[in-house]
């Protein structure tokens, strides 16, 4: 049996961890597939080289009329080079990370799967390794509901949606996850005739005003059939035919020659025998940790998709970075605390917030935040509305009642990059006030929403 010093499964994330070999740390890694797996293979990288040129098209068709451009050739997606560009350049990345591993002389690379025998030991391919330190980063999967006759057939998950190479003519989505609306997005920007079945509401996680905002547009966009589940699903003769129900259990058929299942993730955990050692889990397969992203098992860790904790790269990035200083830098042990945790949604337009929603802070901190402030500012009021004309768009921020901004929220053109100037706000508890009395915004620009909706919220008197 091999011993390390460190044993990490998932390259992922656990690549943040390598550093740590540069210390005289014998490190194994453990991957079963394509190194740096879910987020440049699956999801983060991939999704976002389709969707910019989905955004530019669709930002092209949908407002040169209004700013007086004339176009007198039709602007498309070459959707087959496209992603054939896409995929061979994120094959070369990933098979870029291998030879890096393999000419450090602290690393031992394993790619089959890991096994927990013991609490410290595991088993890949009939080889036993233990190590005094273990890093269980193995991410997750989507989840695949149970609807009949589903299995079998040739649906998309976002593994395959993103690697599909011949343009569908019409989509159907079985939707309660965010790359759905992503992905859907850059399918409809290229020509396919996208139908979103929705349970219940569109991102139902964001705020209720981007929600209410971001609907409006969608659905006079794309088809929206809200209310409504799949309980069966056939193919035949190269066609999806999906029975739906409604609330009041009515059936129709629809047909479509794609189907893209987006419902969630569930955690890889299931697999990694985690029933041969102490180490505990929910009831849906999520691993236990304590504020120091340490299991039931003394110097085992686990954290990001398998733990769910905060879903976004970013946010295990974070992590990992805790993790190595605690470890292999101070090596003071002192529970983790996340800062605002930011996010975005890169779909058309772009949302993106920092830290929680207003609903949250109604059911859940209303003990801590008993009175808050709320102010709104629609891109249209702004002057920037005058050049670029957007039919939606917002900024909402969320303060205390003495103006320390406590959230914030975008939707629109570039949100994931103007939320930046936010989070700092968030992070440091900046006092609106200031913002408003000792601060010059650039005038015309997309920041001056800020500063707006800043005005608006420091006018308010006590909700």
């Amino acid at each position: 049996m091999k011993h390390y010093d460190i044993v990490i499964i998932g390259s992922g994330w656990g690549t943040k961890l390598r550093p740590a070999a540069d210390k005289w740390k014998k490190i194994a890694i453990i991957e079963d597939t394509n190194l740096w797996w879910t987020c440049l293979n699956r999801w983060c990288i991939p999704s976002k080289m389709l969707i910019y040129p989905a955004d530019l098209v669709t930002h092209f068709k949908e407002d040169y009329k209004k700013l007086d451009i004339d176009f007198s050739w039709k602007i498309k997606i070459n959707f087959e080079a496209l992603v054939k560009r896409v995929n061979t350049e994120i094959t070369e990345s990933s098979h870029s990370i291998k030879p890096v591993y393999e000419k450090h002389e602290n690393i031992d690379l394993y790619q089959w799967y890991a096994k927990f025998i013991e609490n410290k030991t595991v088993e890949v391919n009939g080889e036993k390794l233990s190590a005094d330190t273990i890093y269980i980063a193995t991410g997750s999967k989507p989840q695949i509901p149970r609807i009949e006759w589903l299995e079998g057939t040739p649906y998309f998950t976002s593994k395959e949606a993103l690697k599909n190479s011949k343009l569908p003519k019409k989509m159907i989505v079985i939707w309660w996850w965010y790359i759905a609306v992503e992905l859907w997005h850059f399918y409809g920007a290229a020509g396919t005739d996208m139908h979103f079945l929705v349970r219940s509401e569109m991102i139902k996680n964001e705020d209720k005003d981007i929600r209410a905002e971001f609907t409006k547009d969608f659905k006079e966009r794309y088809n929206l059939h809200f209310w409504i589940s799949p309980t069966k699903v056939e193919y035949i003769n190269n066609t999806f035919f999906v029975t739906v129900s409604d609330k009041e259990w009515n059936e129709e058929v629809m047909e479509s020659d794609a189907l893209f299942v987006a419902t969630g993730v569930v955690p890889n955990s299931k697999e990694l025998g985690l029933e041969n050692t102490d180490i505990q889990m929910n009831d849906r397969w999520y691993i236990k940790v304590d504020d120091y992203l340490e299991t039931a098992v003394k110097w085992v860790y686990a954290l990001w998709d398998v733990v769910w904790n905060y879903l976004f790269r970013h946010s295990v990035n974070y992590e990992w970075e805790y993790l190595f200083a605690q470890h292999y830098e101070n090596q003071i042990k002192t529970p983790i605390k996340y800062p605002p945790v930011p996010h975005a949604i890169f779909t058309y337009p772009q949302i993106a917030g920092v830290w929680v929603i207003e609903d949250e802070l109604i059911k859940e901190w209303r003990e801590v935040w008993k009175d808050y402030l709320v102010g709104v500012n629609y891109y249209k009021d702004s002057a920037m509305w005058m050049a670029m004309r957007p039919e939606v768009g917002m900024v909402k921020l969320i303060s205390d009642t003495s103006w320390k901004l406590l959230w914030a929220h975008i939707i629109w053109e570039k949100a994931s990059d103007i939320i930046h100037m936010l989070i700092v706000y968030v992070s440091e508890w900046f006092n609106v006030e200031k913002m408003i009395k000792d601060m010059i915004f650039i005038h015309p620009a997309l920041s001056e929403n800020i500063r707006n909706a800043a005005r608006k919220l420091y006018a308010q008197v006590k909700k």
